[in-house]
């Protein structure tokens, strides 16, 4: 008995291929029939979304302002008794059977307003080195605009810039008052 594994035939590509300009043209044409298809129901989506965000927001709100005033209400009790509930500050955390709540710092951030000016201060103290980063980077847009120069530059490429084929079914929009 023959131990060679069966060949097996390609399925012919199901692809729909027009065979002349009137098919390639009604191809087009049903491609924008089935883009405003789809857009209809994605508009309904969107619709029945909105609703449903409305109605669901309008049941949430009440919990969501009960959950607001009892948060409200344990941050004042645990910062009225935080010596107690910290154990007078060695512990930032208090676990209870039915949750915790603890204290924790945020980290520093630092806020700058008229950049410029800040700038030409660090410069003006002498505190370039420590404040002020400067950054090499390389400028593409430069190479691309001389690109036979860049390509001599070991290391860089000129990729092709590609070709995409694209179909514009056409669109027709009523005129205003219609």
């Amino acid at each position: 008995m023959s131990t060679k594994p069966k060949k097996t035939k390609a399925k012919a590509s199901a692809l729909p291929i027009p065979k002349d300009d009137s098919e390639a043209r009604s191809a087009i044409r049903e491609i924008g029939d089935l883009n405003r298809q789809i857009a209809r129901e994605e508009a309904d989506l969107n619709d029945a979304i909105a609703a449903l965000q409305e109605e669901v927001g309008h049941r949430v709100e009440p919990l969501q302002a009960r959950v607001l005033e009892l948060t409200q209400g344990v941050q004042m009790f645990c910062e009225v008794n935080r010596d107690r509930l910290t154990n007078g500050g060695k512990t930032k955390t208090v676990r209870w059977t039915t949750g915790e709540v603890s204290w924790r710092l945020r980290p520093a951030k630092v806020a700058l307003r008229k950049v410029e000016d800040v700038i030409a201060e660090i410069k003006r103290l002498g505190l370039s080195k420590k404040f002020l980063r400067s950054k090499e980077e390389v400028n593409k847009e430069a190479m691309l605009a001389d690109p036979a120069k860049a390509r001599t530059v070991p290391g860089v490429t000129i990729g092709s810039e590609g070709e995409d084929f694209q179909i514009e079914p056409f669109e027709t929009e009523l005129p205003e008052g219609v």
